[in-house]
């Protein structure tokens, strides 16, 4: 199994990472669609390629060939989003805010998958990326659609979980270049 396989280059020292990894993906507060769109996004956002791979193959018998390429297109969309709306946040000019962003963001209108999922998706990229204002936005969507605040967490909890091994992965290799 693929979550086995990348659980087993995990390194010792990072042992809690790896019991998070499968208590996450063993998780049952979000469908299945959710929880394995947000790890490939998230996988994506990232980009440690043994990561990618392996959570995409995890993720293959339970997302359609449509909410996968969702959730990829949630890690595209949100990691030039998250840069954009981020650096509006954190200017002190508010005068860029009021301009148009004059980019292309079609796939908002027709994800591909359910609104809710590519929302939910959308807010885990956005906590790997660090923007406070997509976060809010994208929390604000979800909790109207009903999506309970243990259903947020849990995708933040995925996002911080391959957020951290992917770094661990990107250490490893580093050490032994």
């Amino acid at each position: 199994m693929s979550i086995d396989a990348l659980r087993d280059l995990i390194p010792a020292y990072a042992k809690d990472l790896s019991l998070n990894l499968s208590s996450l993906a063993a998780e049952t507060v979000l469908t299945d669609q959710q929880k394995w769109g947000t790890f490939v996004a998230t996988a994506y956002a990232v980009g440690v390629p043994e990561v990618v791979q392996n959570l995409e193959a995890a993720a293959t018998t339970s997302l359609t060939p449509e909410a996968l390429t969702a959730a990829k297109a949630a890690a595209a969309i949100m990691g030039m989003n998250n840069v954009y709306y981020r650096a509006l946040h954190l200017m002190h000019n508010q005068e860029y805010a009021t301009l148009p962003a004059k980019l292309r963001m079609n796939i908002l209108a027709n994800p591909g998958a359910p609104k809710v999922d590519f929302e939910l998706w959308s807010l885990a990229v956005s906590a790997v990326n660090g923007c406070g204002l997509c976060l809010d936005s994208h929390e604000k969507v979800l909790r109207a659609h009903d999506v309970t605040n243990v259903q947020v967490q849990a995708a933040l909890r995925i996002a911080a979980t391959v957020n951290a091994i992917s770094a661990v992965i990107r250490g490893e290799k580093a050490a032994r270049a």
